[in-house]
């Protein structure tokens, strides 16, 4: 038998068989990640909420695989077929596919060639001719010639010749080849490590496919695709602009009929014992041998090592999603200021929100700085008159159309007055349309003209990213690569827990928060979140985390798993506003009464909360992790995990592509991370492509290490190409510009950027998003400057 799921999760975690255990019934009670990982550590002895999301997604997956086992077992018992070493294999069987392939010869299938030879008696000629060469084949068959009869299942045709006979053995052999697991396990592994997947262009699709150009001659081994071409050429086969196929290693081109024994047709061969020895049904055994493969068993591992090759790029898709997502939620929040939030556009002139410290909106306008109007005087008297009213102190711009122009505005309007202190930032306004015109909006803002929300929504993204970007389907953020051609529940999921982890590592302010926000807590369901904004909106401000239990329908269960991320900032209990959670209150008091202090003169005293020895207080109910924790917690209650916020400052004078120099140094914002490299906002509408071997002195496997959406970067302008609107950076500032002209190819490279250019545009128009950031394909010479 195979391990026991726990055992197997706990090699795969590195973990003790208890812990992994521990962590499974608490799941299965209903706990979620957040709550076990923060405070149930002696349970699971410290598995941190990494650890349990794998936990989770492999319990699924193990869990499946054993249902799927049971229900083998239970169909090939019901056929009477069952065998104890087939038991035993199927018992000890690790995956799916071993499973499956096990499962192939009694699986339940439409009526084929081969059973219905089989129920004309050609089984013994078969078997006679595998296990005898030195038979003549048509003399052999000779003998089971029959004429048409009837079976239960319908009418046989009968064995009318030789022929009919011989190919009939042969169905039954190839059948018999093509479900037998140990051969077909050699011949997939022997495929993955030496198929090439190759891609050409459908005959009278150049033009139309233009953006699959660097795939109309193309080919990879299979097991090195990376995840961002594999979903490339799978878009491209979908579309009908690529063929795309699979062969060996071996084969110049597709398969001939006539070509030799290619190395998996040897192999067949030599699991059956048939070789070429000249006896008489040698060559017949052969050609067997080449059906099999060439009809049955490539065709099957074909489909299924495709599939397996979508699924990996699906998974590491979702995993660069779900990455930047994480980044960009945990961005720095600017803080309670009073902001104006300007929603760039040129015609239809700039949107204008202004937004108080508590986030609620206070005054709106639309202003024509732009062509065609170029009402620039007024529309800089306008804003100043609304910043003079609310004491505005951070303007906060949307990095759409017309962004940069609309930043000189507030560029100018800094300079006009210079007494009201304020600051500027572009952000991304990525899913500003979106939340827009969403159901939430509408209820949030019910008077307000949907043009506007998007200026709201920018403003309230830079006092709070999490807080506002929670009312946001996360697949409208647009941090994604390839994120329309991946499975949309995985996607969700893996965002979700992403949105889930982030919510409860900050905590969320029980009396400020967002329906929206405080469903992503642990615990607190839609309707549950719902019903605290409204207890709240009817009875006022909670005044302690202990006036939570009276909200409809949040019971003992709910306040347990939320209680501890939930924060109530005027209560006359401190660790109300803390991540103490509300069962540990009886401990503080222990420790309190123990040191002869009160709450409020412990909180903040870091000397003497360092000097206790979180042993001394340990009991059966709560071990070492969660004092220290709770000491940890008390020396800064309610700490925010986020960085200080910082802004990046755009070069004065560099607006346009344009305005670009080869070696220029900029400062610029990191606006999406792929598996190639980054993309970085230098306030030129074009996100310039800082290649993965660009991003560091040293040897980068993974771009996620080095940079994270959001971040604040100096980089160096490698090489512009105004006419496709391209732009190559790098942040190995002692590199050069290369020498212009110089012609190098570097495939790879354009591949790569080319591809989520494309999935950028086609994933910001889809989430009805102005701006489309190019990527860089451009740009081989200096890739392979950075390569060498």
């Amino acid at each position: 038998m195979l391990p026991s799921i726990e055992q197997r999760l706990a090699l795969e975690l590195v973990a003790r068989p208890a812990q992994v255990a521990a962590a499974i019934a608490l799941l299965d009670e209903g706990a979620t990640v957040p709550f076990i990982a923060r405070y149930r550590k002696e349970a699971t002895g410290g598995l941190d909420d990494i650890q349990l999301r794998l936990l989770e997604e492999r319990l699924r997956y193990l869990r499946e695989l054993e249902a799927r086992r049971s229900a083998i077992i239970s169909a090939i018992e019901e056929q009477n077929k069952m065998t104890p070493a087939l038991l035993d294999q199927i018992l000890h069987a690790e995956d799916k596919t071993r499973l499956e392939d096990l499962y192939l010869p009694y699986k339940l299938k439409r009526r084929t060639k081969a059973q219905i030879a089989a129920e004309a008696g050609l089984t013994a000629l078969a078997d006679a001719l595998l296990a005898d060469p030195q038979l003549h084949p048509e003399d052999t068959a000779a003998a089971y010639l029959k004429p048409a009869f009837a079976t239960d299942s319908g009418d046989n045709p009968g064995v009318p010749d030789t022929k009919a006979a011989l190919d009939g053995a042969r169905q039954i052999l190839m059948e018999r080849f093509a479900e037998d697991a140990t051969l077909l396990q050699a011949l997939r592994e022997y495929l993955t490590e030496h198929g090439i997947v190759e891609s050409t262009v459908v005959d009278g699709q150049q033009d139309a496919g233009a953006k699959f150009s660097d795939y109309f001659d193309y080919s990879e081994t299979l097991g090195t695709i990376p995840s961002h071409r594999a979903l490339a050429l799978f878009r491209g086969r979908r579309e009908e602009i690529l063929q795309v196929a699979l062969r060996l290693d071996t084969e110049a081109e597709k398969p001939k009929w006539d070509a030799p024994h290619n190395p998996c047709e040897s192999r067949i061969a030599a699991r059956f014992g048939i070789r070429n020895q000249s006896r008489p049904a040698d060559k017949w055994l052969a050609d067997t041998v080449r059906w099999s493969w060439r009809v049955k068993i490539f065709m099957h591992l074909d489909t299924e090592l495709m599939t397996s090759l979508r699924e990996r790029a699906e998974v590491e898709a979702i995993n660069v999603f779900a990455r930047n997502l994480k980044a960009l939620l945990l961005a720095a929040p600017a803080g309670q200021h009073a902001t104006m939030g300007l929603d760039p556009g040129l015609r239809t002139g700039v949107k204008v929100a202004v937004v108080d410290a508590t986030g609620k909106v206070v005054d709106t306008s639309t202003i024509y700085p732009h062509q065609p109007r170029n009402d620039w005087d007024g529309s800089l008297h306008t804003l100043a008159q609304l910043a003079e009213k609310h004491k505005v102190t951070l303007i906060s711009i949307g990095n759409g159309t017309a962004s940069r122009e609309t930043d000189k505005l507030a560029q100018d309007l800094i300079k006009l007055r210079p007494e009201l202190k304020m600051t500027k930032i572009v952000v991304s306004e990525a899913g500003a349309s979106v939340y827009s015109a969403s159901e939430f909006a509408s209820r949030e803002l019910p008077d307000m003209d949907v043009s506007i929300r998007g200026a709201v929504s920018i403003a309230r993204r830079l006092q709070d990213p999490l807080a506002e970007l929670v009312k946001i389907d996360p697949k409208s953020i647009g941090v994604g690569q390839y994120q329309h051609d991946v499975g949309q529940t995985q996607l969700a999921r893996s965002l979700d827990a992403v949105v889930e982890d982030c919510v409860n590592a900050v905590g969320v302010d029980v009396n400020t928060a967002s329906a929206p926000l405080l469903a992503r807590v642990s615990g607190l369901s839609s309707s549950v979140a719902q019903s605290i904004v409204t207890y709240r909106d009817l009875k006022g401000a909670f005044t302690s985390r202990a006036g939570l239990r009276d909200v409809p329908r949040l019971g003992d269960k709910t306040f347990e798993q939320a209680a501890g991320f939930l924060r109530v900032m005027d209560s006359d209990n401190p660790l109300d506003a803390s991540a103490v959670h509300p069962e540990s209150y009886a401990l503080v008091e222990k420790i309190l009464a123990d040191i002869q202090k009160d709450v409020k003169s412990v909180i903040g005293d870091e000397r003497l909360l360092k000097s206790l020895n979180p042993a001394r207080y340990a009991d059966d109910k709560f071990g070492v992790p969660t004092i220290t924790d709770i000491l940890r917690e008390l020396e800064k209650p309610g700490r925010d995990p986020r960085p200080e916020f910082t802004t990046a400052t755009f070069k004065e004078g560099v607006e346009e592509l344009r305005d670009l120099r080869p070696d220029m140094i900029l400062e610029g914002v990191v606006t999406n991370v792929a598996a190639f490299g980054a993309f970085v906002d230098i306030g030129v509408h074009q996100d310039g492509l800082v290649h993965i071997s660009a991003l560091s002195t040293t040897f980068v496997k993974d771009p996620h290490t080095v940079v994270k959406a959001g971040q604040v970067v100096r980089v160096k302008v490698l090489e512009i190409d105004e006419k496709r609107k391209r732009i190559a950076l790098t942040m190995r500032l002692t590199d050069s510009a290369p020498v212009p002209g110089a012609k190098v190819e570097q495939r790879g490279d354009r591949n790569d950027a080319k591809r989520l250019s494309q999935h950028q545009n086609s994933q910001q128009h889809q989430s009805g998003q102005q701006r489309q950031p190019d990527a860089n394909n451009a740009m081989a010479a200096a890739f392979a400057k950075l390569k060498s």
